[in-house]
Order: structure tokens, then C-alpha cells, then sequence
């Protein structure tokens, strides 16, 4: 049975990924740094910005813009790497990932925000910080300014849904993913 073909359209797409029957794909900060540093280079080969991204225990989730170079061949290769990485560093064999990764097409403003507040507010959803600045995991920091990352972060045109200056905008975002916990 063939997989139904991606929607691989430029514009921007929520994009995640689990660990095969649920099981943790990052071990040590040692693996989330080598998944960022991956992320970011398949983002600068493919044209990607990054609107938010987050990576659980077991599973990641970005929001991406993409250009007319699509994301498959990106994900493949980032995922495989990474796989190959984590199982040389951990000793172990076979699947890391357990499906290929779900992708969706965003189609509005409103499902911008509300999809990136969604990906940001996952580490306090699932019990693991009571607040998203508290999470290095995720690009929700450097969003608001409270770190810098190498991520092509798509941070000024995120910002830009919620004023025109950097400090208000930042404010205001952080008070938007507030306020839906």
C-alpha cells in the first residue's frame, strides 16, 4: 500500500514526527543540541523558516514555511541523519522513528498563530515545565528574546502578527501563549 502524496506546496506546514511505539528520541541534551545543529542545516540547504519548533521526549514538532524545493527530500534527510547519530551515540539498531513524518498545511493567519502557540505550549501540556520560557527545547525563547539559537527562526515575521516594534510584539505574543494555558 503506497503512501497518499505530501502536500508539498510553498507556504508554511506544521510538521511532526514520534518515536517508534512511543519511545523517547531524545536521550541527553548531547542529542537535542545534534538534532538543532541538524535542523538547522537542512533549514538553510532547503530554503526553510522556521515559525516555531519543540522537541519532546518523544517526538518534535515544527511550523515551516517552505519554498518550491518542498520538504520531503528535507525531513528525509534530516531525519535519517539524526537517526543514524542517536543510534551510533546510544548503541543501538534499527527504527528510531516510527512512521514517516505527518505534515499539514496551514492556510491562514489564524491557524499560523494558533498552531505555533499549540507547539509552544507542549512541554507545559504534557507536565514537564509550568511555563514555556522554562523549556529550552523549543524556539519560544529566543522568540520572545530571552535567547539566542543558529535556528533560521522566522521570529520578526511571528512578531509582526502582533505589533511593529521588536518589544511590544514580544510582549504580546508571550501574553497570547499565556493566556490560552
Amino acid at each position: 500500500m503506497g503512501y497518499t502524496p505530501r502536500d508539498e506546496a510553498p507556504g508554511i506546514h506544521h510538521v511532526t514526527c514520534r518515536g517508534n511505539n512511543r519511545r523517547p528520541i531524545f536521550l541527553t541534551e548531547r542529542d537535542a543540541n545534534d538534532f538543532l545543529r541538524r535542523l538547522t542545516g537542512t533549514a538553510l540547504k532547503h530554503g526553510w523558516k522556521i515559525y516555531a519548533c519543540c522537541l519532546m521526549p518523544n517526538h518534535y514538532h515544527s511550523v515551516i514555511e517552505i519554498d518550491e524545493r518542498g520538504m520531503s527530500r528535507g525531513f528525509c534527510e534530516l531525519n535519517t541523519a539524526y537517526a543514524c547519530s542517536f543510534n551510533d551515540r546510544h548503541r543501538r539498531v534499527n527504527h528510531l522513528f516510527g512512521r514517516r513524518y505527518w505534515s499539514g498545511r496551514i492556510d491562514d493567519d489564524t491557524g499560523l498563530l494558533g498552531v505555533c502557540r499549540y507547539v509552544l505550549l507542549n512541554p507545559v501540556r504534557s507536565g514537564l515545565v509550568r511555563d514555556p520560557a522554562a523549556w529550552r527545547w523549543s524556539s519560544y525563547r529566543e522568540t520572545v528574546g530571552l535567547a539566542h539559537s543558529d535556528l533560521p527562526l522566522a521570529r520578526e515575521e511571528l512578531l509582526a502578527h502582533f505589533a511593529a516594534a521588536p518589544l511590544p510584539a514580544a510582549s504580546r505574543f508571550r501574553s497570547f501563549v499565556r493566556d490560552a494555558r
